[in-house]
C-alpha cells in the first residue's frame, strides 16, 4: 500500500484527532459553520450522506409497517410538563419562544428537543379500541437542544434525525418492537455504513428520561472513544398513564397502552468520518458514498481518451452506479488529491498510454491500491470491487473493536485499559460503582451486553457483590 501523503493540509489523526475531524468536515465540504454558534450548514455532500441513511431506513421502516408523519415544531410548556421525569431530563437543554416581537406569549412554547409529548397527545385522541392498535409512526425532522459544547454532526444545538413513536396493546408487542428496531439499526451499520455496532441495554443512570428501558447502538472511533449512535426505548405505560392513552381491549376492559420510541441522527455522519477516515481524508463506505466512482481522463482532449471516458461513464451509469467525470482543466494530481480527500470509493484513470493496451487504472480509496482492467471489463467487475471494499472496511472496523475490547478483574486493571482507549467490561455492584468510575476516569457505561457473564463475583470498585457486567468507555 502506498504511503505517499497526497493531502498535505489535513492534520494527522494521531497528532490531533479533534483537529483532524474538524479539518475533514470543512475541507471535504460536508458542512460549514453558520452565523449562530452550534448551528451548522449541511452542504450538499454531507446532506447526500444523510439522504442515503434516510433512504435505507425509510425503506426498512415501511417494510415493517411504519408510517411517516410530521408533528409541530413547538410544544406548549404545560403539555411538556405532563411527564415529570421526561421534563427533568430535558429542562436544561430546552429553547423557548416567549415573544412574537410584538407581544409576550400567554404561554411559553418549547422548540422540540424530542416529540414524545406531541405524539402522546395525538395518540390520546385517536386510540380508543384494540382495533386501532398498533400505531407505528415515524417522523423525519430536526430538533433543538441548547448544548454548551458543540462539534459538527456529533453534538449541535440543532440536528437532523428520525424519531419513531409507537403504541401497542400489549407489553410483549411493545418490547418486541423496541428490539426489532435495534436490529434494523444494527443492520444499517453492517449493510450500509460498514460499522460494527455494539448493542445492549443502558444502565438506569444512562437510560432516556421517562423510559423503562433504553437500548443503544455504540460505535468505536479510531481514537478509542465510543459514540452512542442510536437508541430505542421501551416506555411501558409511563407516558400512556401521564397522557391518558387508553383503549378498550377484546374483553371490553379499559387498559393503558404500551409505547416505544427510537431514533438515529446526523451523528451517524460523524461516526462514518471517525471510524473509516485516514490522514488523506474521508474514506466513505461504497454503499453510502454520494459519488461511488469518479472517472478522471488524463490528456482528456485526445479523442480516444474522450471516447473511452464517455463509454465507461455511460456503462456504469446504466448499471445504476453513482458515477461522475472530472474533465476540468485542473491537473490530474490535484484531482487525485481532491477525490481522496472526499473519500470517493473508486477512481478510474483513463490515460492514452493505458488505452494503447485497451486498459484503464482502477484505484480503490480504502487501501489506495491500483489495478489495471481491460476497458470492457470495468463495468462487469464493479459490483465485486464495491462489495470487497465494503466487506474489508467492515472487517477492519470489527478488528478495531475486537482488538480494543478488554475484560478487567481489578480496578487498577480497569483504569489502565480505559487510559488506552476502547471498551472495558467490568462486573459491578450497581450505580454507586458507575458514578465512582465516571468521577475517577470520565468513562461512562455504554451498554449492558445481552449475553451476561460475571467476570468477578465481587465488584472491584465497591467491594460489594457484583450483579451485572457492563461495558465502559470514554465517549463523545
Amino acid at each position: 500500500m502506498s504511503q505517499n501523503k497526497l493531502v498535505e493540509n489535513v492534520t494527522s489523526r494521531d497528532q490531533d484527532f479533534a483537529q483532524w475531524y474538524t479539518d475533514l468536515c470543512l475541507k471535504a465540504e460536508l458542512m460549514d459553520y453558520s452565523d449562530v454558534k452550534g448551528f451548522i450548514i449541511y452542504r450538499p455532500y454531507g446532506y447526500a450522506i444523510w439522504e442515503g441513511i434516510q433512504k435505507y431506513l425509510d425503506r426498512r421502516f415501511k417494510e415493517t409497517g411504519h408510517e411517516n408523519v410530521y408533528m409541530p415544531l413547538v410544544i406548549p410548556e404545560s403539555l411538556f410538563e405532563k411527564e415529570k421525569e421526561h421534563v427533568e431530563g430535558f429542562a436544561p437543554e430546552t429553547a423557548m419562544i416567549t415573544t412574537t416581537g410584538v407581544e409576550d406569549l400567554a404561554e411559553r412554547l418549547i422548540v422540540r428537543p424530542t416529540s414524545e409529548t406531541l405524539f402522546c397527545t395525538h395518540y390520546q385522541k385517536i386510540v380508543n379500541s384494540y382495533r386501532d392498535l398498533p400505531k407505528k409512526y415515524n417522523q423525519w425532522c430536526s430538533v433543538v437542544r441548547w448544548e454548551k459544547t458543540t462539534r459538527p454532526f456529533l453534538r449541535g444545538k440543532e440536528f437532523l434525525w428520525q424519531e419513531g413513536h409507537t403504541v401497542h396493546h400489549s407489553e410483549a408487542e411493545a418490547r418486541k418492537e423496541t428490539l426489532d428496531i435495534l436490529d434494523i439499526y444494527y443492520d444499517l451499520g453492517k449493510e450500509l455504513l460498514a460499522i460494527p455496532f455494539v448493542t445492549g441495554r443502558k444502565t438506569e443512570k444512562e437510560k432516556f428520561a421517562g423510559a423503562v428501558e433504553t437500548y443503544s447502538i455504540e460505535a468505536l472511533m479510531h481514537d478509542g472513544q465510543a459514540l452512542q449512535s442510536g437508541t430505542t426505548h421501551y416506555f411501558g405505560q409511563e407516558f400512556s398513564k401521564a397522557f391518558d392513552i387508553k383503549f378498550q381491549d377484546e374483553k371490553n376492559k379499559i387498559e393503558y397502552a404500551y409505547q416505544t420510541s427510537w431514533g438515529v441522527s446526523t451523528r451517524l455522519i460523524g461516526a462514518i468520518i471517525m471510524v473509516h477516515g485516514d490522514d488523506e481524508g474521508l474514506v466513505l463506505p461504497p454503499y453510502i458514498a454520494p459519488n461511488q466512482i469518479v472517472i478522471i481522463p488524463i490528456q482528456g482532449k485526445k479523442e480516444n481518451v474522450k471516447e473511452a471516458t464517455q463509454k465507461l461513464y455511460q456503462s456504469l451509469k446504466d448499471l445504476g452506479y453513482r458515477v461522475i467525470v472530472d474533465d476540468s482543466n485542473k491537473s490530474p494530481g490535484w484531482k487525485f488529491s481532491e477525490y481522496e480527500m472526499k473519500g470517493v470509493p473508486v477512481r478510474i484513470e483513463v490515460g492514452p498510454r493505458d488505452l494503447e493496451r485497451n486498459e484503464v487504472v482502477v484505484v480503490t480509496r480504502h487501501d489506495r491500491k491500483k489495478q489495471a482492467y481491460q476497458v470492457e471489463d470495468v463495468a462487469s467487475n464493479m459490483e465485486n470491487i464495491l462489495k470487497n471494499m465494503h466487506d474489508t472496511m467492515y472487517l477492519n472496523a470489527l478488528n478495531h473493536v475486537n482488538n480494543n475490547t478488554y475484560e478487567a478483574k481489578t480496578y487498577d486493571e480497569f483504569k489502565a485499559y480505559i487510559k488506552k482507549g476502547g471498551y472495558v467490561a467490568l462486573s459491578i455492584s450497581g450505580e454507586e460503582a458507575e458514578l465512582k468510575i465516571k468521577e475517577d476516569t470520565t468513562a461512562t457505561a455504554r451498554v449492558i451486553p445481552f449475553e451476561q457473564k460475571l467476570i468477578t463475583d465481587v465488584c472491584p470498585v465497591t467491594g460489594k457483590k457484583a450483579v451485572q457486567t457492563v461495558w465502559f468507555a470514554r465517549a463523545y
